[in-house]
């Protein structure tokens, strides 16, 4: 049975239901909010940062484009949407159904003097005119749907024909060797060291086995093209720990 079979998104421990996985993944990042920035670095060794400017060098072609609409789903705390704005050299969209984290969003775009506009919403039922952006970026959150089918037929409607869908998403390392090494970390040392620093040790449990769960690039890839996108592409970055994949409606 394939990953998309028998798991058609993100399934917290205790969620029955796509509504109370949703709700749980809600409450879990507004908790880690307030140390969200620092242990997203810390426990990446920066490296997070390197893969939000190889996605912005993809996607600048479009960026560029002074009249291309562009968002940033489930932004978090708005790394990504810093670097896409600046990038765009004008304000963008931000959006996430977690308010702590589009707080500190606000914050952080105010600190900066960015001015994108932000707002609350569900990736599964965006408040979007279909057919109304050209470009859609998700970092690190489309793993986090409670139902990726229904995540990848949204993001399709709202998009434009010819339009630009950009998932930066853990991934599994295809080396074997690293693969072991890095789910060693992941499983036994973030765990661990991101509950301690957050205080949320069931958030920095349901993360790492959130990718754990998450298929690798090639079987995402295969679920975008199902969903009617095409010349989907991925590229593995340091290693394969992530992956950009790149795909047109």
């Amino acid at each position: 049975m394939s990953a998309r079979t028998s798991n058609a998104g993100t399934t917290p421990g205790g969620a029955t239901s796509e509504r109370e996985a949703a709700r749980w993944v809600q409450e879990m990042f507004g908790q880690v909010a307030p140390r969200y920035d620092f242990l997203n670095h810390f426990l990446s060794l920066n490296i997070d940062t390197r893969w939000r400017a190889h996605t912005v060098r993809r996607i600048a072609h479009i960026l560029s484009n002074p009249g291309a609409r562009a968002m940033d789903l489930c932004c978090g705390t708005g790394d990504l949407l810093v670097a896409m704005e600046r990038a765009a050299g004008r304000p963008l969209l931000g959006s996430d159904f977690c308010y702590p984290m589009l707080a500190g969003a606000a914050r952080k775009l105010d600190r900066l003097g960015l001015h994108s506009s932000l707002f609350d919403a569900d990736g599964l039922e965006l408040p979007l005119a279909g057919e109304s952006l050209d470009l859609i970026t998700i970092a690190f959150g489309f793993r986090n749907f409670s139902n990726y089918r229904r995540g990848l037929v949204e993001l399709r409607r709202v998009l434009k024909p010819g339009a630009t869908l950009a998932i930066l998403e853990f991934s599994q390392p295809p080396n074997p060797a690293f693969r072991a090494f890095y789910n060693f970390y992941s499983t036994h040392v973030l765990p661990r060291i991101g509950g301690l620093i957050s205080g949320s040790s069931a958030a920095y449990s349901y993360l790492p086995a959130s990718v754990r769960k998450f298929p690798g690039a090639p079987e995402l890839r295969d679920w975008i093209l199902e969903e009617g996108f095409r010349e989907v592409e991925f590229d593995y970055l340091t290693f394969g720990i992530a992956a950009l994949h790149l795909a047109r409606k």
